[in-house]
């Protein structure tokens, strides 16, 4: 362009910076964001956004938050957009505390926050688990006559049944409800979770009827909430049958759904069946092998469990140092001291090998 005379104007360079931003070359964007004022070239609020935007994405949070500042001083007016950006930015680093009172200002100089505002603020809360500053949050967005969506209130509720809080979550789901709210299956799949964390399994499978009568098909993630919900309540004849259904839906295998029907036999006392199970998996993690180690430990059965932990060690799985202290401390218990510090060698061995 310049080479043939076209002189660019503010959108060639807005265009160019946020090419560059997305690049990841935070430093080369804002060399061209220098050359605007350089070549008497105007900027427009998109130009002020796309910097502060990509200075946020590129891990410069703070930078952008002493332009803006900076520029605020030089009389550049910010937009909604501009502080939900910087909001946002802050959020993510869960620096909660700034981006509250980034809402404070722009209330303070007239803009009312949208729901992206407050969304955005209220997961950083829930996040850095400050439940009752995202709570107080919500109040706000209610009494300012805000309507969630059926992704933001899912997220809420997610959030809370993950940190326990189970009668806010419940008033969620009554206020989602009564609110009229459309569900999609990843709604049906939340409030299936959250019925399931109470042990409400006969709601659960109501919940379960109702979707599958407005068509929706159960995905992976379906079966395995359910099925977490069964090994917890200790019916694992159902537990195992739903995990053959997705076997037999031509599903991935879900190594959750198998982790915790792994789990749930062991707590029962079905060693033998868990062990079978677990052969059966073509995948493992270190909470598969930490959940048999101790049912065979709780079994009594502290041979199979060394023999289990070793296996695992050597495939090059990192097993929790619970687990093999776990086992080392039973073998001690019940006289095997030889077999213990036989054990403590191997793995000893095993863990360099590995890291070799």
């Amino acid at each position: 362009m310049l080479e043939v005379g076209i002189l660019p104007d503010i959108w060639t360079y807005n265009t160019l910076m946020n090419c560059l931003f997305r690049l990841g070359k935070p430093d080369e964007a804002y060399k061209f964001f220098q050359h605007i004022f350089l070549g008497n070239v105007h900027p427009c609020p998109v130009t002020f956004n796309i910097l502060f935007s990509g200075l946020c994405l590129n891990g410069h949070t703070e930078k952008a938050l002493v332009l803006f500042k900076n520029l605020k001083h030089s009389g550049f007016i910010p937009q909604l957009v501009t502080y939900n950006i910087l909001i946002h930015g802050l959020c993510n680093l869960g620096r909660w505390v700034p981006a509250r009172r980034l809402l404070n200002e722009l209330i303070h100089i007239g803009y009312n926050p949208n729901a992206i505002t407050y969304t955005t603020i209220m997961k950083c809360c829930f996040r850095s688990r400050r439940f009752e500053e995202g709570l107080h949050i919500l109040e706000e967005m209610r009494r300012e006559g805000y309507i969630f969506d059926s992704f933001a209130y899912c997220t809420i509720i997610s959030f809370l049944i993950k940190a326990g809080r189970m009668e806010d979550a419940y008033n969620c789901v009554a206020n989602m409800i009564m609110n009229g709210i459309e569900f999609d299956l990843v709604a049906y799949n939340i409030l299936l979770n959250f019925y399931c964390k109470e042990g409400k399994l006969d709601d659960a499978y109501m919940l379960l009827d109702e979707a599958e009568r407005r068509g929706f098909d159960c995905d992976k993630y379906t079966h395995t909430i359910l099925i977490d919900g069964l090994c917890k309540a200790g019916n694992m004849t159902m537990a195992i049958r739903r995990l053959n259904c997705i076997k037999l839906m031509g599903f991935d295998s879900s190594l959750v759904a198998f982790n915790c029907c792994i789990d749930g036999l062991c707590k029962v006392g079905e060693v033998d069946h868990a062990l079978r199970l677990f052969n059966s998996m073509d995948k493992k993690d270190c909470f598969t092998y930490s959940s048999l180690v101790n049912g065979l430990c709780k079994a009594k059965r502290f041979h199979v469990a060394a023999n289990l932990l070793l296996s695992g060690i050597r495939s090059g799985m990192k097993i929790l140092e619970s687990d093999a202290r776990a086992v080392i401390d039973c073998l001690q218990y019940y006289g095997f001291m030889h077999e213990a510090r036989e054990l403590c060698s191997k793995i000893q061995l095993a863990q360099i090998l590995n890291y070799k």
